[in-house]
């Protein structure tokens, strides 16, 4: 079965599945602008899913969107701030059947010692919601891919170097596992410097940590560095989770 149908396939399948799982639910697909093809918007809309798909700029869209990055320009030098200002167009490629519905975010970006830069952005959807609307929910999925990128660069979900199937089915879980406790870990530094810290910078600050453990029949104590720079945020972590002060 060529890759592109036994895509499709899968794809049907799991709408299947989660529409039987969950009958009430409305299916939203957000997707990087590499999936923008005009098979793929025939099938979701065929399937009745949502979507939301980036799109790259052409000569046509930059055209297009030329006025309200004009608009923004405006707002931006009048502010010294970044600005942006949303819209929407009709637009249709060459291999498409039809027009679509293209969210169009004009943003000019303003850096400390940078000149301003235009930042023109392209969504295709088939949601009815205000530009400005459809475009933060697109936006929406880059919290989920920091997630991911938690798993991936702070706890090494990568890692699956066995040879058989399982033991790496199980180095997965225990990442995940690990995950877990470090997300119960960040809710309690909720007042704290480290409320939203990723898992890299939680396990430098105050995991990966020189200690002297005493341990004694009735307790176990840690004898924490005198020069340790977060020992405040440690503290509170620590009490916060049932620990007793000394």
């Amino acid at each position: 079965m060529p890759r592109r149908a036994a895509g499709r396939s899968g794809s049907c399948r799991l709408f299947r599945k989660l529409r039987a799982a969950f009958p009430k639910a409305t299916l939203r697909v957000r997707l990087d602008g590499g999936y923008a093809t005009p098979a793929l918007f025939a099938f979701l809309e065929a399937e009745g899913v949502e979507y939301l798909v980036a799109m790259a700029s052409n000569t046509r869209l930059a055209k297009r969107i030329r006025r309200l990055l004009g608009k923004a320009r405006m707002r931006s030098q009048a502010s010294g701030h970044t600005a942006h200002r949303s819209g929407e167009t009709r637009y249709a490629a060459k291999k498409w059947r039809r027009k679509r519905r293209v969210i169009m975010k004009a943003e000019v970006v303003r850096l400390a010692g940078r000149d301003p830069r235009d930042n023109p952005r392209f969504v295709v959807t088939n949601l009815p919601q205000t530009p400005r609307h459809v475009y933060s929910l697109y936006c929406d999925r880059g919290d989920p891919e920091n997630r991911i990128k938690e798993l991936h660069y702070g706890l090494g979900l990568d890692r699956t170097s066995c040879s058989h199937f399982r033991a790496n089915a199980f180095r997965v879980l225990l990442t995940a596992a690990a995950y877990v406790l470090l997300q119960e870990l960040r809710r309690h530094l909720a007042s704290t410097v480290c409320a939203t810290s990723q898992v890299s910078t939680l396990r430098e600050r105050l995991i990966k940590l020189g200690t002297r453990v005493t341990v004694s029949a009735r307790r176990i104590v840690l004898h924490l560095p005198s020069a340790f720079p977060w020992l405040a945020v440690w503290h509170a972590a620590a009490l916060a989770l049932g620990a007793r002060g000394g």
